[in-house]
């Protein structure tokens, strides 16, 4: 199985790690603005990007690759900050912000399983959206146990994530929101 991390940093990993810099763990040194050249297409099981795409400006483009060399039947997991998230505006390396209905817009209109539907862009990457989870962090312990309670009820319907993003998101900001997706290739596209 052929497992990528994108965007790996230092973070220890199992998964073959490719970053812009030089460091440990990192097996390719590759500028991911520029897309993924070097990868074959059909040729990748499995791609993690932990709070690596709200880094990249040409986040279409990198869609588009990342769909081009995913297998049938992989899995692209997903960790971005949530737009809610007060510390993502203190990064200045941030370039996008993150939403529940983000990768909906890769999605085709009759495979968004929420109820509320967004335009289905006419790029060709298209993903079905396996899962999506908000996480809810604090360093205050008390803190911690309250966004755990609300992290527990938010997560347990769609109806409860869509209602959060739409009416409670400021009173109680999430750290992060995780997804996992599946290309969708060939005649389904």
């Amino acid at each position: 199985m052929i497992s990528i991390n994108l965007g790996s940093g230092r973070k220890p990993h199992a998964d073959i790690g490719i970053d812009r810099f030089a460091l440990p763990g990192v097996a390719i040194v590759a500028d991911l603005e520029r897309g993924l050249g070097f990868l074959r297409d059909d040729s990748v099981d499995r791609v993690v990007c932990e709070h690596f795409l709200e880094h990249i400006g040409q986040f279409e483009g990198l869609m588009a690759e990342i769909h081009r060399v995913c297998k049938p039947g992989a899995t692209v997991e997903i960790a971005v900050p949530h737009f809610s998230n007060p510390h993502y505006y203190s990064d200045y390396t941030h370039r996008r912000f993150f939403g529940l209905y983000t990768f909906d817009y890769f999605t085709p209109r009759p495979l968004q399983p929420l109820k509320r539907k967004v335009p289905d862009y006419y790029g060709g990457a298209r993903f079905r959206v396996l899962r999506r989870e908000y996480g809810f962090a604090s360093r205050v312990k008390i803190r911690r146990w309250f966004k755990g309670l609300v992290q527990r009820y938010v997560n347990s319907s769609r109806g409860r994530q869509e209602f959060y993003e739409e009416s409670l998101c400021w009173m109680v900001p999430c750290h992060e929101i995780r997804f996992v997706l599946a290309p969708i290739k060939g005649e389904a596209a």
